[in-house]
């Protein structure tokens, strides 16, 4: 008995690694993951926040959730410049326009959130989502 090949099913995009989507300034994002990378770094800043809240000013414990509030709060505000960039990106526009991001963030990460980005491929990447291919 001979067996038929199957044909190879077409398969779904891999999901790019969590690095690139928030240190990486190559590549594009579409809305709705701007708004997940976006609440994901908000809820990263908020949690040593509280645990400083939660303690007496002064202890050496409040000094430690200090200093992990004021990493967490450097990494994110970078990770949002990147992330905004991979948006900008989407409507084919280049990464100094992420700057804006860093003087109105929350009324950019509104107004990005509600526009699609370029239909197909662009100078930034072939699709939403992805780094861009070399």
């Amino acid at each position: 008995m001979i067996l038929s090949e199957q044909p190879e099913r077409s398969r779904l995009p891999t999901t790019p690694p969590l690095p690139w989507l928030f240190f990486s300034l190559s590549g594009r994002v579409s809305p709705s993951a701007y708004v997940l990378a976006g609440l994901l770094l908000v809820l990263a800043q908020f949690f040593p926040l509280y645990q400083l809240s939660r303690l007496e000013p002064g202890t050496a414990t409040s000094q430690n959730w200090a200093l992990v509030f004021w990493v967490v709060l450097l990494i994110s505000t970078w990770s949002s410049f990147a992330v905004t960039a991979k948006r900008f990106h989407d409507f084919g526009k280049p990464t100094y326009y992420a700057l804006i991001s860093l003087i109105i963030g929350p009324i950019l990460l509104i107004v990005l959130a509600c526009f699609r980005g370029d239909p197909g491929p662009n100078r930034y990447g072939k699709r939403s989502n992805a780094p861009a291919e070399p």
